[in-house]
């Protein structure tokens, strides 16, 4: 940029964040949505971590795993929300652009960890229906540990270097970003530099925190698909497939909004649905994680109930 476009430009020291600030009159009932979504987030994620630390019976590698993911889901939540439900309580959308970039990083960070860390789970699902034999020889405590340092290690790698370019770039005009937060399209709109380049190098980053680890995922469980159906009995079938159903259900319901997100074009008709879809995958998703894995786990819903009755002779 040259010295006389520099003149000519106004940069900017924070974002405002568009969201849903079009729509004034339902404010306050948005306002009441995500306190509810969050409460219940942090309850339910929160609850299963307690009950997977404190119940021997739990002390296995899948529930290492969900364990972890319930640590992200509370971090992935508690980067969102707070400054959403702040903004709808104030009105100002403004946000400075320390804390924007701060935003941003995390929740990249999280993202690429929660792929990571799906593919790492798939893996165990794996080896616990394909080489049963084998299972607690190959999927030991210093392995477990090792895997989940890999997903955490590797999110903040790629968004690392993902942040590193974002700073390199200058954001002038209004710097207006049509979302709820800071994410990484909205924000190099509001840039008058050449994102050229650094869009490459983030699709780049981001297809190898998301589509390696999607494919990944995608392998293991055709491999155990196909054990499912050498499967004798219908009973056994059933049995297998019980394990792996809470897994499959989350990686689902995760990929397919993250791929309809950042795979439609993005076109002004679409924008409103695209913003619905990222509202979605980061909040709504978080919450209902752990339903699903309390709801639809027996281990799980035994040591709730365990937990619960407990709590009830403590009170008599």
């Amino acid at each position: 940029m040259s010295a006389t476009g520099k003149q000519n430009q106004t940069y900017i020291m924070e974002f405002i964040l568009l969201g849903s600030g079009n729509f004034p009159d339902i404010q306050p009932a948005l306002f009441l949505f995500f306190l509810v979504v969050y409460m219940v987030t942090m309850t339910g994620n929160i609850l299963i971590i307690v009950l997977v630390v404190a119940n021997q019976h739990l002390h296995m590698p899948m529930y290492f795993f969900l364990t972890n993911l319930s640590c992200l889901e509370t971090c992935y939540s508690s980067t969102i929300l707070p400054r959403l439900l702040a903004s709808f309580l104030t009105r100002d959308r403004s946000t400075f652009y320390s804390s924007c970039m701060t935003q941003f990083f995390i929740f990249a960070f999280l993202v690429g960890v929660e792929c990571y860390l799906l593919a790492v789970m798939s893996y165990d699902r794996y080896l616990a229906v394909c080489k049963p034999l084998h299972y607690v020889t190959l999927m030991n405590r210093k392995c477990c540990i090792a895997l989940a340092a890999g997903a955490w290690v590797g999110g903040f790698m790629i968004s690392f270097v993902i942040i590193l370019l974002m700073l390199q770039i200058t954001f002038c005009d209004r710097g207006e970003i049509d979302h709820s937060f800071c994410d990484f399209t909205p924000m190099i709109k509001c840039s008058c530099s050449n994102t050229f380049l650094i869009e490459i190098i983030t699709s780049l980053m981001s297809a190898a925190c998301t589509v390696l680890p999607f494919l990944f995922t995608v392998a293991s469980y055709i491999l155990i698909g196909i054990a499912i159906l050498r499967i004798p009995s219908a009973t056994g079938k059933q049995k297998v497939f019980s394990t792996c159903s809470s897994h499959l259900i989350v990686v689902t319901i995760f990929y397919i909004t993250l791929i309809l997100v950042y795979m439609l074009p993005k076109t002004y008709n679409l924008t409103a649905f695209n913003k619905l879809l990222s509202v979605f995958y980061t909040v709504v998703t978080p919450m209902v994680n752990p339903l699903i894995y309390t709801l639809r786990n027996e281990k799980v819903r035994e040591a709730l109930g365990k937990a619960l009755q407990a709590f009830m002779d403590l009170y008599k």
